[in-house]
Formats: C-alpha cells, sequence, structure tokens
C-alpha cells in the first residue's frame, strides 16, 4: 500500500515520495519544516489514508526514552502492600507500557508518530537506537523480550530546537516540509474553507504572503495561522475590498492578531506605517 495524500491533506509529491520511500526502506522518516506546514498531522493522516491504527508519543524538554517503553510503578506496589493488596506479588501489575510497546503488540502494522523529538534532552535519540533498529526490547522487571509484531511506520517530527546526534540521523530517511507557494496553499484553504469566494481567497493570500516577506519579522505568520485569519474574516464578513486597500508596509491588517503572535512585530508594523505616512 502507497500513501497518496487524503482529501483531508494537501500532501506535495516529494512528501508522498518521502512517506513511501521511507516505508520501504523500513526506516523511520524525520520530517522538519517551519511551525505549522503539517509536520504533526502527516502521521496521523497517513494512518487514516492506509487504514492503520494510530499511536502518538508527543515529547516534552522531561521526557525520557524508557517512557517510551514502559513505566514501572514502584510507588502504587509499595502502597499495595502496605494494604495488603494480593496482587502486589505479580510485579507485572506495576508495569506501565508506553506507546512504543503498545505499538509493537499490535495485530497489524501500525503507524507510529514521535512528535518534536528535538525537545527533549541530547541524548534521548540515542538511548532510542536499539529500539527503532531491532523493535525490541527488554522488560529487566518481569524478564522478558517485547517484540514488534509488525515493524510499524514511524514518523519524527523536529523543529530544529537541537541539533539530532549522527548516529540517529543515519537511520533515519529525512524529508525536509518546504513553506506552501500561492497554488498549494489555496489548495490546502480549500480542503478547510470549500466555498470561499475566489477574490477573497485571492486578496488574503496577498495579503499573507507580502506579511511573510518583510524584513526583520521575528515570526512569519503559518499555515495554521492563515487559516484561524480566514476563519475570523468570514466570520466577521470582511469583505475583498478591505483587504485590497491594506499595503502591509503601511498599514496592519484587519483582524491581524490572528497572524501576529508577538508584540515585537506589531510595535515593528506600527514603525513602518508611520515611516510610510510621513514619507506620503
Amino acid at each position: 500500500m502507497r500513501f497518496e495524500g487524503s482529501k483531508n491533506y494537501v500532501a506535495t509529491d516529494d512528501l508522498k515520495m518521502a512517506v513511501n520511500a521511507a516505508a520501504t526502506l523500513e526506516r523511520p522518516l524525520l520530517v522538519k519544516g517551519e511551525p505549522g506546514t503539517g509536520k504533526t498531522r502527516l502521521a496521523e493522516e497517513v494512518a487514516q489514508a492506509l487504514g492503520k491504527p494510530f499511536f502518538e508519543w508527543h515529547i516534552k524538554s522531561t521526557s525520557k526514552a524508557q517512557q517510551g517503553l514502559y513505566e514501572y510503578d514502584a510507588v502504587s506496589r509499595l502502597r499495595d502492600s502496605q494494604l495488603g493488596e494480593e496482587k502486589v506479588h505479580d510485579i507485572a501489575n506495576y508495569i506501565v507500557k508506553g506507546p512504543l510497546w503498545e505499538c509493537f503488540n499490535c495485530d497489524e502494522q501500525p503507524v507510529l508518530l514521535i512528535d518534536e523529538i528535538d525537545k527533549a534532552d541530547i541524548e534521548f535519540p540515542n538511548d532510542l537506537l536499539r529500539e527503532l533498529d531491532r523493535m525490541e526490547f527488554y522488560v529487566y522487571e518481569t524478564h522478558e523480550t517485547i517484540q514488534a509484531r509488525h515493524r510499524p511506520i514511524i514518523i519524527i517530527t523536529s523543529n530544529n530546537e537541537k541539533e539530532l546526534p549522527d548516529a540517529f540521523l543515519r537511520r533515519c530517511f529525512f524529508h525536509y516540509i518546504s513553506f506552501p507557494d500561492k497554488d498549494t496553499m489555496k489548495d490546502i484553504v480549500d480542503v478547510h474553507f470549500p466555498d470561499i469566494k475566489k477574490n477573497l481567497l485571492s486578496e488574503a493570500l496577498n495579503v499573507f504572503f507580502d506579511l511573510r516577506e518583510l524584513p526583520g519579522l521575528k515570526k512569519k505568520p503559518s499555515t495554521s495561522e492563515l487559516l484561524d485569519w480566514l476563519k475570523l474574516l468570514l466570520a466577521e464578513d470582511i469583505p475583498p475590498d478591505a483587504l485590497k486597500e491594506t499595503d502591509v508596509k503601511k498599514s496592519l491588517p484587519p483582524l491581524y492578531g490572528a497572524l501576529l503572535k508577538n508584540e515585537q512585530d506589531v510595535h515593528m508594523f506600527e514603525r513602518l506605517a508611520f515611516l510610510a505616512r510621513r514619507e506620503a
């Protein structure tokens, strides 16, 4: 089975090729790209398009690789022993399965998302090398080896917050999701707002891409922020002419709070607008 995109997710030919290449090589697909380009959503859409079970593991700064395998709840066992619980004699009752264990136990090939792996400690990816290579791990408390019934399709996302180790990168197939051009963005918007008027969309995209091209912008608006902005424009019934008259070098676009997410960028726009008016 090959991934050919889905009705809810616009995938470029390069991205579809990367997903299928990683599946063929039986290697994790490492996906990078600007925030809001659909990295996290990709794994779920691949699972839905191929009709496969979906598991996800969202990484935090405090995450440890062991948590993806299993955790031994010694505190609960101690409490139960004090209460005289019968189940305390079987240590397996206190093994909490992680997303990798659940994924390995699946009766059919699943899709596993390891989201934002670069948030964790630098050693986190290296701690998973053996498990991702051999598709197995050992449970010391119960003296058993857990092996994957079916090698999962693994999609790993990164926002480039930290450099990933070379040993980890060698084991992955890499793809960078480029920011969509106007035509691709129109296709993405059409999925979410199929009835949007063409002239409103055209003017909104002009403002959006002009905004992204301004020098000195601390955070460029992303795809998800464009969708939020369009939703507000439709809800407030903003006419296309209101956007057509907008020059992002002279004035902020209507409902700009959906696009600009920090005060530095807002202040920069205000200074640009002041200078533009003074020159005029």
